[in-house]
């Protein structure tokens, strides 16, 4: 039987220790969802097929032998690379944590351009903002939402008013110049995770 090809755009959720000579990703493709790749890791540094790094977006070019159930690399050009994201240990775990999520989770077909789209725009803000628990929470929250849940019919009338308000401040306003307490946030971090173990098919962990 013939192997399978696919050009696709995708973002690195997950990046495994490499091999001697591969390494494997889980990337988030708008078009396919989550797929399994493996890039040959060059013997020299430099070149076409330099190593994706995490939370690069990548255009590629992949092919298959096994029915699409991992794919190989043959070609890979970087289209963005939000380097801020490791400059700061508080944004790399958030951003993980979120690309974690995406990575444990099939989403349908129809909410992948959406999330996509969300992916992007989370990705950029971990690499700017000065309150990646901020940004976590929102994209968790918008990721739910995405997916067809309706959060805010259902988790926020089980919520204090405080956290009502907190909740609200935190989801409509920018980032940037937000300064609620990191233990506040948390706490409604937790609530909200909680929430979507209990009532959401969402794999958190």
């Amino acid at each position: 039987m013939p192997g399978l090809s696919l050009q696709t755009d995708a973002i690195v959720l997950l990046k495994r220790p490499p091999g001697d000579a591969f390494q494997t990703c889980t990337v988030f493709s708008g078009e396919h969802g989550n797929l399994i790749i493996l890039q040959r890791l060059p013997k020299k540094t430099g070149g076409s097929l330099a190593p994706l790094d995490l939370f690069d977006e990548a255009s590629l070019l992949l092919e298959s032998s096994n029915q699409g159930q991992t794919w190989f690399v043959k070609e890979a050009r970087v289209l963005q690379r939000p380097a801020g994201i490791g400059r700061s240990y508080d944004a790399l775990r958030h951003a993980s944590g979120f690309a974690s999520v995406l990575a444990r989770n099939q989403v349908p077909e129809e909410s992948r351009a959406p999330v996509m789209d969300l992916l992007r725009q989370v990705l950029a803000s971990f690499a700017a903002a000065e309150r990646p628990d901020i940004v976590h929470f929102k994209a968790l929250y918008l990721f739910a939402r995405d997916e067809g849940y309706p959060i805010r019919q259902h988790w926020f009338p089980t919520l204090p008013s405080a956290d009502r308000e907190l909740a609200r401040t935190l989801l409509n306003q920018p980032v940037a110049g937000q300064n609620a307490d990191i233990a506040e946030v948390a706490r409604l971090h937790n609530r909200l995770t909680e929430y979507l173990r209990g009532h959401t098919e969402i794999l958190l962990d």
